[in-house]
């Protein structure tokens, strides 16, 4: 007997500030298929580096939606594989990357386990996260706070994004 798991949809985020910026979020698209069904892409968003005081080069951040079979701890391997792959070395918290991936949201899932935190537990407060999501996921219920990505997004300090790359 073949047991199916349900799919649900995976909210990813991207961001990159070394290197060819906008090649580097592309290579990591064409890797998602390791996660599931690539099903939405936003817009990409040119954003001060954000918790760092020293300089950094600008990121690009954008969100994808993939339609996913893949538990939580599975995707962050899988994104952990992309990250590896693309050049990402990880040297210290807050440094300058070649990509950067996050699972933000995981179906209705609430996690804390192995070192995995689902829904991403800063994703709130970040508008570079939360202005690509809003363009594909606007009245989706974030599990924890009861609130759509919009109200949460409407509420971001959006100083940090300089436009759309």
């Amino acid at each position: 007997m073949v047991v199916l798991k349900h799919s649900v949809d995976a909210y990813i985020g991207l961001g990159s500030n070394l290197g060819d910026r906008i090649r580097n979020l592309e290579g990591a698209l064409q890797r998602f298929g390791s996660i599931g069904v690539l099903k939405a892409v936003s817009s990409i968003y040119e954003t001060k580096p954000w918790g760092v005081d020293e300089y950094q080069p600008r990121y690009l951040n954008q969100v994808a939606l993939v339609q996913t079979t893949l538990d939580p701890l599975e995707i962050v391997t899988e994104l952990l594989a992309i990250e590896y792959a693309m050049g990402r070395v990880r040297e210290e918290k807050n440094a300058s990357r070649t990509l950067d991936l996050d699972l933000l949201l995981h179906g209705q899932t609430v996690l804390e386990a192995s070192g995995v935190t689902v829904p991403h537990p800063r994703m709130h407060e970040r508008a570079f996260v939360l202005i690509p999501l809003v363009e594909i996921a606007a009245e989706l219920l974030h599990p924890v706070l009861k609130r759509t990505i919009r109200d949460l997004a409407a509420d971001s300090d959006e100083s940090g994004i300089t436009g759309m790359a």
